[in-house]
């Protein structure tokens, strides 16, 4: 009988970033998700080192936090004009509706 996997089950996962590797339990749901961040960081620690000519982990490491931050700031601010957008135009069919009845 095949065993199903439950969605609070974990697999303990050995992460490498950089030059090291992080031991971590993660949902087993996540894995996929986890392991494509780890490569996206790796992927930016490889740009900004080929970019820069930087050798220096912890320099790499800011430059790829600070990175990832802007991208995040960016597209929290999408996503507030997007809700932005979407109230308007749930108020503006409201209001239509409120009309026909």
């Amino acid at each position: 009988m095949p065993i199903c996997l439950n969605s609070m089950e974990t697999l303990s996962i050995r992460l490498k970033i950089g030059d090291r590797e992080y031991p971590m339990k993660v949902k087993t749901e996540d894995e996929a998700k986890i392991r494509l961040a780890g490569k996206m960081i790796n992927d930016k620690l490889k740009k900004y080192r080929e970019e820069f000519g930087l050798d220096d982990k912890q320099d790499l490491l800011a430059m790829v936090a600070f990175d990832c931050m802007v991208q995040s700031m960016e597209q929290n601010e999408i996503n507030a004009e997007d809700s932005k957008l979407v109230k308007s135009k749930i108020i503006q069919i409201s209001d239509k509706l409120a009309s026909l009845i």
